[in-house]
């Protein structure tokens, strides 16, 4: 079973493509599951757009769900179209985010947290300067946010869980007990965490998580996924097989993609 969870489109504003062009990318790809998960609208947001080419409007979250919908009906014999979206995560906001996605049949939802006081986390100018005792508060405050987000209940998966390497990869050198505590918060919730290979495109040009948060999450018996975190259809699927060649290395089983929710469990 050949699946990825994390794909964007147009609507989002730094995506090209439409959500069909991902679905025919998969086909050629020849996976069996592919997930549609744009950015989620900034929901708690005065302005239809507060952030115009960041996340999708509000406004255009309901043609959202409809074509997926549409469209996982049209492909049904070709391949499986999963309703997904990648959700940011903000510890005032989270009830209202709550009350828009409790009324969507989606297959899962993946939490990523983009913003660290108030800065996006790959806006490479942020990391101009940065004292490293400003990097290690940083981070801890960015897995602080991941394991609030885990606590809401609002998220089947986690996206990219160390993505403050993106765009300055010397922020995987500062080490913090506050990752070890984070990986147990998940594990003991359920939740999946991504392997995104997006990362290879970035300054960072490395997988997210890196290997050791892979061990660890081995360790901690935390199921994974697999997303590309595609912005491009010709992205869609990439460095899938060695994505799955590598965890089987570091002794994972299995992976999970989701439906109507709940898990479903594949062989590595």
């Amino acid at each position: 079973m050949k699946f990825d969870l994390h794909t964007h489109h147009q609507r989002c504003g730094h995506a090209i493509g439409k959500i069909e062009d991902y679905i025919h990318s998969a086909i050629k790809t020849e996976l069996d599951v592919i997930g549609i998960s744009d950015h989620s609208p900034f929901f708690a947001e005065e302005e239809d757009q507060a952030f115009a080419g960041s996340a999708m409007a509000k406004s255009e979250f309901p043609s959202y769900i409809s074509e997926v919908l549409l469209l996982k009906e049209k492909y049904q014999d070709r391949i499986e179209v999963l309703l997904g979206m990648e959700s940011d995560f903000f510890p005032e906001h989270f009830e209202h985010y709550r009350k828009f996605y409790s009324q969507v049949p989606f297959d899962y939802i993946i939490g990523s947290v983009h913003y660290v006081n108030r800065f996006h986390i790959f806006d490479k100018k942020r990391w101009n300067n940065a004292a490293e005792c400003d990097l290690l508060t940083e981070k801890e405050q960015y897995y602080q946010l991941i394991q609030q987000s885990v606590h809401s209940g609002m998220f089947d998966i986690l996206g990219h869980m160390d993505g403050m390497k993106g765009c300055n990869p010397a922020v995987s050198d500062i080490q913090t007990d506050m990752l070890d505590l984070t990986l147990k918060v998940i594990a003991d919730s359920g939740a999946a965490v991504e392997i995104n290979t997006s990362g290879k495109r970035k300054e960072c040009q490395a997988w997210f998580p890196s290997d050791d948060i892979l061990e660890r999450a081995c360790h901690y018996g935390i199921n994974v996924t697999f997303g590309s975190d595609s912005h491009d259809p010709q992205h869609v699927g990439y460095e899938r097989e060695q994505v799955r060649q590598r965890l089987k290395e570091i002794g994972f089983k299995h992976w999970v993609f989701f439906r109507g929710r709940k898990q479903q469990r594949v062989a590595l």
